[in-house]
């Protein structure tokens, strides 16, 4: 304690001294030309005080590796060469310490301060905040001195949610090697696998790093055993650490140093930049978040998309450290930002190459794959008018979300709005809340659903995500729908419902094996439209929370799928038809007709509400009409009396059904498309 309050006290007489030989007080600014030179000779001081403190005090220790990290994060923003230089990601399974891996490291590079330090430090959203995920890959540049050598390293935090591995393939294009953090008391689950194999492809050096050895349910030795038999990895030299306890952070930050390999010098080559990220500024127009592959990038440069084929001036380019901190110059291997007053969203897209404009690069650099929407809703604006709103809305959010896909669409119940295609249903709530909250709008969505492919008699193949355009039974041979690869990672006492869960979705048993002798893997074919729905929901449920699951597209597949339409009073109403397999069209039909006979007000006729497939009805439920009471002036009297007056209402009726309309209120279509979440 008493070393602590010298170290303190020299460290408040050397600031003293200061301000005492320079009588203008010593401002910090990012950008202030004399940056290197003042803040280096200061650190420098600072560190001789340290160490002079530390050799002074015979009990007290030298000087800790946090203290001269602290010291050095401020000098981030200086060059080192291109050797020095570390460009890595952390990929995990959900709620493995991804983010909280990443506050210790930043917190003990010194890149942010600890005043300024808060949970989930590169969790920026608030939804994010809010449930604890990671959406968005975020990068940040850091400092750290290993063996008296300046490194610079680009750290990048990825999603772990299945729905986000886009953003994962995205950040793994960007770096030269990843930490695969696995928790120590719940080992190796589905998105672990599917993480490694995407570093795998890109050649990344993987460095397993085993989270949560504080916990006292924690098998380190267990869970190294996993990651060499499920994953191949040697884990001999595994890194234990607790990122909630600081234990082990050096030694990550040590092995990213010694075991990552540098970016290929290229400084000399014309410039070559990949677009990894981007987002939309209401001031500055599209911000780029790029890595810079070959050459070098200065301000004012004039620079060429080489895919949009546009041309701009780089106004401002820097680095995220995590915050936007301004730089004149960026050079092969480093990331960083550029804004260049672009105002058109589609301009600068995710995976375009940027170049000179006067020295062209001869090829653009791969890119990436496009991503294929898995789960596809319809998002309408409740108020008509603010369709060009949502327009604008989604251009924007697929500039900052790349797997996002749209196209317009009409709905004879909604009026105009947009089908939009997602990687998964966390993906779909996550957009529709962002587009509320973010862009203010208040939207309607529609039931998911799948594109089927139609196959006609004369020959051609249609594509048909809308029931409303499926071509008549009669013009089609058959119908085809997509199915996906679904493997579920449980514990071995969950094995029976998960099987009975995907045997119940229609799945196709493939395989079962048991990786470890209590964790068992099993295999199943599944059409994607039965796990749109709530699939994982229920497969998390019924494992109380153990089970995970990784899916991946194997293309389409006949099936015995029919159109079932919607009758009331007699009218085929378009938006309420769905398309469902053969055996479930009875429950669905059933639930469907019982539901509108709760929602549509009742008429002065009665109204029949069916389900129908073609011509057969399948289940049907009667809406009784409103009736006067016609025979309340009659107190006795003959029968007869009574009959003919019944009569006389019943034709009235009988009339009014045929010429009378019934208006579906919108709260009804809404009540429904809910319910087909539910029931399909």
């Amino acid at each position: 304690m008493a070393a602590k309050i010298n170290s303190l006290a020299a460290l408040v007489s050397l600031q003293a001294s200061h301000h005492h030989h320079n009588s203008t007080p010593f401002y910090f600014s990012p950008f202030s030309p004399h940056l290197s030179t003042t803040l280096t000779s200061r650190r420098r001081s600072l560190r001789s005080a340290v160490v002079a403190q530390s050799t002074a005090g015979t009990q007290s220790k030298a000087p800790s590796d946090v203290d001269l990290a602290a010291v050095s994060g401020q000098d981030r923003l200086l060059k080192v060469p291109i050797s020095n230089i570390r460009n890595f990601c952390i990929i995990a399974h959900i709620d493995h310490g991804k983010s909280t891996l990443a506050d210790k490291l930043l917190q003990m590079t010194g890149t942010v301060q600890k005043r300024e330090m808060k949970e989930q430090f590169l969790d920026n959203m608030d939804l994010e905040r809010e449930r604890g995920i990671t959406i968005k890959l975020q990068a940040a540049r850091m400092r750290y001195v290993f063996e008296n050598e300046p490194y610079c390293l680009n750290l990048i935090d990825t999603p772990g949610h299945v729905d986000f591995s886009y953003e994962v393939s995205r950040s793994l294009a960007a770096c030269e090697g990843a930490l695969l953090v696995v928790d120590a008391s719940q080992g190796v689950e589905a998105q672990t696998l599917a993480n490694v194999y995407l570093a795998l492809e890109n050649n990344l050096e993987i460095i397993p790093v085993l989270n949560k050895i504080d916990l006292p349910g924690a098998e380190p030795v267990r869970v190294s055993q996993e990651i060499e038999e499920v994953v191949g990895l040697d884990c001999s030299d595994a890194i234990h650490c607790s990122a909630k306890e600081g234990i082990g952070i050096t030694e990550i930050l040590n092995a990213i140093v010694k075991r990552i390999p540098p970016p290929c010098d290229t400084a000399e080559r014309p410039l070559r930049a990949l677009i990894f990220d981007s987002y939309y500024d209401p001031y500055r127009g599209v911000i780029v978040y790029f890595r810079v592959i070959d050459g070098t990038i200065k301000k004012g440069d004039r620079i060429y998309f080489m895919a949009s084929k546009k041309d701009y001036f780089a106004d401002e380019i820097g680095v995220l450290s995590p915050n936007q901190l301004q730089a004149d110059e960026l050079y092969a291997g480093e990331v960083g930002y550029l804004a260049a007053s672009i105002r058109s969203v589609a301009d600068a897209r995710v995976g375009d190459t940027i170049t000179h404009y006067g020295r062209k690069a001869e090829n653009s650099l791969p890119g990436y794959e496009e991503a294929t929407p898995m789960v596809f809703c319809g998002l309408f604006p409740v108020d008509a008018d603010k369709f060009p709103d949502l327009r604008d809305a989604l251009e924007k959010l697929q500039l900052n979300d790349a797997a996002l896909k749209f196209e317009p669409e009409t709905s004879s119940a909604m009026g105009f709005g947009f089908r939009c295609g997602f990687l998964g249903l966390l993906h779909m709530e996550i957009i529709q809340e962002r587009l509320e909250r973010e862009y203010n709008l208040t939207l309607i969505t529609t039931a998911p659903s799948v594109v089927y492919r139609v196959n006609c008699i004369n020959g051609d193949t249609v594509e048909c995500s809308n029931p409303s355009l499926l071509p008549e039974p009669g013009k089609r041979t058959s119908i085809e729908e997509p199915y996906v690869k679904i493997e579920m990672l449980t514990p071995k006492d969950y094995i029976g419902p998960l099987m009975e869960l995907a045997q119940d979705r229609r799945g196709e048993f493939k395989e079962m094996k048991f990786i470890t002798e209590n964790r068992a893997s099993i295999t199943y074919e599944l059409p994607l439209a039965e796990m749109v729905g709530d699939f994982f929901d229920q497969l998390k449920s019924r494992s109380k929370g153990y089970a995970s699951m990784e899916y991946s597209f194997l293309g389409y597949k006949e099936s015995e799928l029919i159109k079932l339409d919607i009758q009331i009073n007699g009218e085929r109403v378009e938006p309420l038809a769905t398309i469902v397999h053969k055996d479930k069209a009875y429950a669905v039909g059933r639930a469907l007709t019982q539901k509108l006979k709760e929602l549509i007000p009742r008429q002065m006729f009665k109204v029949p509400i069916q389900a129908c497939i073609g011509a057969k009805v399948i289940a049907s439920e009667s809406l009784s009409a409103i009736r006067k009471d016609v025979l309340s002036k009659c107190y006795g009297g003959d029968i007869t009396r009574k009959k003919k007056l019944l009569k006389k209402q019943a034709e009235g009726k009988k009339r009014m059904k045929a010429i009378g309309k019934v208006d579906v209120p919108q709260e009804a279509f809404m009540a429904v498309l809910k319910l087909e979440k539910e029931v399909l």
